[in-house]
């Protein structure tokens, strides 16, 4: 078992504790299918009422090691496998989204303590969950767009059937939201203050059967959701489905938060906003969370081997020097034919599948 996830039975609670501090708890290969293995586990084990998935504490108590639920995936690994043949990355899209596919489908209710920074693989492994707690600490985002990849891990599904267009706006912009945005969105079931959570996990274990009613008794009101004060904006100048349009809207509207919106669109891949938009159409239309997870591996596919992703992670996490060159450099100079080719089906031993247990 890889010390990088912690997987433990108490008293009925399967447990799933993320346990790689000083990488935020980025997913790995090795702890996608160290989960998917327990949960398989405890379909079948009458003894496991409900699942809890959070991160272990700092062992040293840093606090700075103990501020994220999980950043990701492992970003270094699959840029550098983009370098090559892709081969590694392949490997790791295909085993995380069965992951995700299988926290989607499962039977038994599994609770998501997203305490802390929730990116990219953090938000495909929680948003699956039947119940979802935000603290003030909470930290939400789909950060795709700024380093050439796009909205995956189910984004295409979760993002489109948010409330109005938030989640075009979260896809597109790559918007950092907070706990109680979390919950005014629906993103949480549930809010409560960081140090409530040990008491709360205590008396779930205790009372696996009473985990809904726990939750709704121990929850608190979120405070004031700044989202929820810019939704009219956000309906109204995310409404289109096509980057240019919704550009000219944020131009016409002229207000500050308009503007930052521009600004903060400038720094990000216009390939990968075009695709997130598409991403969006497609994903909202899917009636079978399969189908959406197929589309976004072929995406994946596809988009690791464009100039913009290598480029997005040399600029943000080898560099940093936060200047990416993407290519297409202009929302107008991402065809419809480019965006078109992302989205190609794959030869059929290629394509992506759910794991055979849930096949049939």
């Amino acid at each position: 078992m890889s010390d990088q996830v912690l997987i433990s039975i108490d008293n009925g609670v399967g447990r799933i504790r993320l346990n790689r501090p000083k990488a935020i708890h980025a997913l790995t290969t090795e702890m996608c299918s160290a989960i998917i293995d327990a949960l398989l586990a405890w379909r079948t084990d009458d003894s496991v009422v409900a699942v809890m998935l959070d991160h272990a504490p700092s062992p040293d108590g840093d606090p700075k090691l103990s501020r994220g639920f999980c950043a990701g995936g492992d970003i270094a690994m699959i840029a550098n496998s983009a370098k090559g043949d892709c081969s590694e990355a392949e490997q790791f899209f295909f085993i995380e989204y069965r992951m995700n596919h299988l926290l989607f489908v499962y039977e038994k209710p599994i609770v998501a303590f997203i305490d802390g920074i929730v990116m990219g693989g953090g938000v495909g492994i929680s948003d699956p969950a039947r119940y979802r707690v935000a603290t003030e600490r909470t930290t939400y985002a789909m950060p795709e767009t700024g380093i050439g990849l796009f909205p995956d891990v189910g984004g295409g599904w979760f993002l489109p059937r948010m409330p109005g267009r938030t989640g075009t706006w979260l896809a597109t912009t790559g918007a950092r939201i907070k706990g109680a945005d979390c919950a005014a969105i629906g993103i949480a079931t549930h809010y409560m203050a960081s140090d409530k959570l040990e008491a709360v996990k205590a008396r779930i274990i205790a009372d696996p059967d009473g985990l809904a009613e726990i939750l709704d008794e121990m929850a608190d009101a979120p405070p004031p959701s700044t989202v929820e004060a810019h939704r009219d904006r956000i309906d109204r100048l995310f409404a289109s489905d096509r980057f240019e349009e919704i550009l000219a809207a944020l131009e016409a509207d002229g207000s500050d938060w308009a503007r930052e919106q521009i600004a903060t669109l400038a720094t990000k891949s216009p390939q990968t906003i075009k695709v997130a938009l598409r991403q969006m159409v497609e994903g909202a239309a899917f009636t079978d969370f399969a189908d959406n997870m197929r589309n976004e591996y072929r995406i994946g596919h596809h988009v690791i081997r464009r100039p913009d992703f290598i480029e997005g992670v040399r600029a943000v996490i080898f560099d940093k020097d936060n200047a990416p060159r993407w290519n297409p450099a202009r929302p107008e100079d991402v065809t419809d034919e480019l965006v078109d080719s992302l989205f190609a089906p794959l030869p059929p031993e290629k394509e992506w599948t759910p794991l055979p247990e849930l096949r049939g």
